[in-house]
């Protein structure tokens, strides 16, 4: 069992033994270093790693409004939208969750669950996560899916609503109508 110290990081490659810093092509700016989730936000990686994909929630401070039109009816404390032709490989993908202490680990952004280690890191541990959908389904999220995330990206964009857009250089670019 994992400590809420934990922090995670999901991979299609079960034999990773030594994670070591590298650039981020989405962070050019920043070191090199090896990312972490926290436990809160992981399900955000419950995903085939490509996988374009924009998570959603609520902050303390978004308004009623944000509220109302992005979550709606639902129940979930997050939402997660995925564009449709990506469902047929989160089927089919085998994910292994890699276990952290948070030792060497510093907070890049608390409401996005985001932890960086400028040091090499082994993990304590590595599991596969089997089912993808299942795992999502004992989460409380909502994964939405839809043909293009290009019209959500550019709501939340000027939303109050916290929101993580993963991936996204894989989103469907052409309209899909």
């Amino acid at each position: 069992m994992f400590t809420i110290e934990d922090l995670f990081h999901y991979s299609e490659d079960p034999t990773i033994t030594r994670f070591v810093p590298r650039e981020h092509p989405s962070h050019p700016g920043l070191a090199p270093a090896v990312w972490a989730i926290a436990h809160m936000q992981a399900p955000m990686y419950y995903l085939p790693r490509d996988c374009p994909r924009i998570a959603f929630y609520q902050k303390p401070d978004s308004t009623e409004e944000d509220i109302q039109r992005f979550l709606g009816l639902s129940s979930a404390s997050m939402v997660i939208a995925i564009e449709n032709r990506w469902y047929p490989r989160l089927l089919d993908t085998r994910l292994y969750q890699y276990t952290f202490s948070s030792d060497t680990f510093y907070c890049l952004d608390k409401p996005a669950g985001y932890y960086l280690s400028h040091e090499a890191v082994e993990p304590i541990d590595v599991m596969p996560m089997g089912d993808l959908l299942a795992k999502l389904s004992q989460e409380d999220v909502e994964l939405r899916m839809t043909p293009s995330l290009l019209p959500l990206r550019d709501a939340l964009l000027t939303s109050s609503l916290h929101f993580s857009m993963i991936r996204m250089r894989n989103a469907q670019v052409e309209d899909v109508r």
